[in-house]
């Protein structure tokens, strides 16, 4: 969308009625041939404007779209998020932000997609990703840290991604993290995180935060493998979700964590993190990036953010990255 026809859905958007053609050509300084095509501009997008003899414009209905017309205006954030670029389709957001990155664009760029054909979970999983229904969005971040530091930013973007998701359906009990950094919610997998780094030397260069979640998507919908061990915040209220005032929530929510996170690193995040983390005495096996596995029973999270396991001999091992599944094999857990 260009920037004239911006103006013209923001004109029409805050206009009590109709707002003529004559007008928004001497607002905006243009012709009324040029406001007719920003109108028709919009219509392709979606917008749904009456135009009348004598009534002028009428914006009547916008489109279920993530633009970022729609998700700025009431936006509440100071630095993530003020400089959206949308996809109604792309290989991967987290590939155009890791680009923008390395091109020198400042924090809090944010990348959104409808639809992504080559969408990548944690080890190199392919992602799920239906068009229309959910939300797919990378972040650029630029924290002071070290490169031993930046692991827990994950820890903070669960935060933040919990936190919005239970504030959207107002249901603080059925929100959990499971650790590092899966959203569950009734038990199953609502939203996926992925960070991925460049650092120089022994400093974090910057991180890009990739979240995937299921918002209105059905559980029927979700390939075979993923049906059982995965929802939508649509199946587990019977209720559709409006994207963009999510997008919205999450954001701000996901600026709040990071600002707590920056001020005083995981300490200052722990607590939130706790509060949703429900593994504490579970039995778990944890697959290594490398492919070996650790069983043993979770005692919690240590100050780097790595899971402490107690295995069958007593040992306690210090687990900094894996998959993690309960050995009873729950599904709700998985």
């Amino acid at each position: 969308m260009n920037s004239g026809a911006a103006e013209v859905l923001e004109r029409l958007r805050n206009a009590k009625g109709g707002y003529s053609g004559q007008r928004l050509s001497d607002k905006l300084g243009v012709t009324r041939t040029q406001i007719w095509k920003h109108v028709e501009t919009l219509r392709q997008h979606g917008y749904r404007i009456q135009g009348e003899p004598g009534d002028g414009y009428r914006l009547t209905q916008s489109p279920d779209r993530l633009y970022p017309e729609e998700i700025l205006g009431g936006l509440g954030t100071r630095w993530l998020a003020r400089q959206i670029d949308y996809f109604d389709e792309i290989d991967s957001t987290n590939r155009v932000a890791f680009d923008r990155g390395r091109e020198g664009e400042g924090a809090g760029y944010t990348a959104i997609a409808e639809q992504q054909t080559a969408g990548r979970g944690r080890l190199g999983r392919s992602f799920f990703s239906p068009a229309y229904r959910n939300l797919y969005t990378s972040i650029l971040l630029r924290p002071t840290l070290s490169t031993a530091e930046a692991p827990t930013l994950i820890h903070a973007a669960a935060v933040g991604c919990a936190n919005a998701i239970a504030k959207t359906l107002e249901d603080e009990a059925s929100v959990e993290i499971k650790w590092p950094n899966d959203i569950l919610l009734g038990g199953l997998k609502t939203c996926g995180i992925l960070m991925e780094m460049s650092a120089e030397a022994t400093r974090l260069d910057f991180a890009i935060l990739g979240v995937g979640v299921n918002l209105n998507v059905e559980r029927s919908e979700f390939p075979e493998e993923f049906r059982m061990r995965a929802t939508s915040l649509r199946s587990h209220t019977g209720q559709s979700v409006d994207r963009k005032q999510f997008a919205r929530t999450l954001y701000a929510e996901l600026e709040n964590a990071f600002d707590v996170h920056d001020q005083g690193g995981f300490e200052a995040i722990r607590p939130a993190y706790e509060a949703r983390f429900r593994m504490i005495g579970e039995k778990v096996r944890v697959q290594d990036l490398d492919g070996s596995l650790c069983e043993g029973t979770v005692r919690g999270v240590a100050t780097d953010g790595a899971l402490e396991l107690k295995t069958e001999s007593g040992q306690v091992e210090h687990l900094l990255a894996g998959d993690v599944t309960l050995v009873k094999g729950e599904p709700a857990r998985a």
